[in-house]
């Protein structure tokens, strides 16, 4: 697969769009000096916008823009839209939850707010709560009730004997519990929709070095690879000792050499007793253990890059590097991402990508 053209014009305008409390405002899209939007796994988007605080208006008065709250204030609804002005992606939707007045003796003021995504509610408050017999989507299903969210749930079924949420926000919770189950949460528009990170692919995009792709780094480590992840516990029911374990079976995207093989023959075996992780089943103590030995071998290769703006590239997304390396040549999922605009630099998209496979050498 090829890349894809980010607009069939030669000349585009990639200046973020705004809405404010579900209206176009053209005075804060005209002032917009920046926009940094950051993502990452277990969900909670930040966006911050920076602008001119310092106008002329229709009547001739010229003072501040912004002051009177009559566009901006904490609370107002704000989605922001990216790529071709004419054509645009909505990448954020939230509320303001900052406001920062700033200025220097180099430029006029300026209006910095800051804004969080709907899972923002979600870490508002902690908590004390025991779940019983519950499998994560039902406690999604529970915690999405509390939270006025539509639950998405793929998969995720298999009950656990106890769950406790100890002085935990509700997001902190779910994070913890859906990296404990291989899985990863996000809030888009008003749905928490959680999956296994296997059956996640928000998009699918193809980056060309001395193309739209303008950095990378990437690193093949195997310092963190292991060949056997053993999870152990007990079996009241049975009275019993478990022991389960994982040695890999589905690693995401991208195809090569793993690194738990190359650790083998590099350096012999080299398995993991993991003992925070105390399992009541022995169904529970191997989806425990393969959950971690997934997690571990997915971050075999790890990709830090930046392109061309792409509202495209979220966390989820596939990436296929091209015309790199032989060996990194590869698909890979996106863990965090930052769209990034200034009046310098434009529209630029950072990433941050990993996968468990190392291609062959030329």
């Amino acid at each position: 697969m090829g890349e894809s053209n980010l607009s069939n014009l030669a000349f585009y305008s990639a200046r973020p769009t705004l809405r404010l409390d579900g209206q176009d405002n053209a005075m804060a899209g005209s002032l917009l000096q920046s926009m940094v939007m950051h993502e990452q796994e277990g969900g909670l988007s930040s966006m911050e916008l920076a602008f001119v605080n310092f106008t002329a208006r229709d009547s001739g008065q010229v003072g501040a823009a912004f002051e009177d709250e009559q566009v901006m204030k904490l609370g107002t609804e704000l989605k922001v839209y990216a790529g071709e002005a004419g054509a645009p992606t909505e990448i954020f939707s939230g509320h303001i939850s900052a406001i920062e007045f700033a200025f220097d003796s180099e430029g006029p003021p300026r209006l910095v707010v800051q804004a969080e995504d709907k899972a923002q509610h979600a870490r508002m408050a902690r908590r004390i709560a025991v779940y019983e017999q519950q499998s994560l989507a039902d406690i999604v299903r529970t915690v999405a009730g509390r939270l006025g969210l539509t639950p998405t749930v793929s998969g995720l079924s298999d009950s656990s004997v106890v769950e406790v949420q100890f002085n935990e926000s509700d997001l902190a919770f779910l994070r913890r519990l859906a990296m404990r189950h291989g899985a990863d949460l996000q809030i888009v528009g008003n749905e928490l929709q959680v999956s296994p990170r296997r059956d996640v692919t928000r998009n699918q995009v193809t980056l060309r070095m001395h193309s739209q792709l303008h950095r990378i780094r990437a690193v093949a480590d195997l310092a963190h690879q292991v060949t056997e992840v053993v999870v152990t516990g007990f079996d009241p029911a049975q009275g019993q000792a478990i022991r389960g374990t994982g040695s890999g079976a589905t690693l995401g995207p991208g195809s090569g050499r793993r690194g738990s093989d190359i650790l083998r023959d590099t350096f012999g075996e080299r398995e993991q007793q993991t003992s925070h992780r105390l399992a009541l089943t022995q169904a529970e103590a191997d989806l425990l253990a393969q959950a971690e030995f997934e997690q571990r071998a997915r971050r075999f290769v790890c990709v830090e890059a930046v392109c061309e703006g792409n509202p495209s590239i979220r966390v989820g997304s596939h990436v296929t590097l091209a015309d790199v390396s032989p060996r990194f040549d590869n698909t890979y999922y996106v863990t965090a991402c930052t769209h990034r605009y200034d009046m310098r630099r434009g529209f630029e998209t950072e990433l941050r990508a990993e996968s468990a496979y190392l291609g062959n050498p030329a």
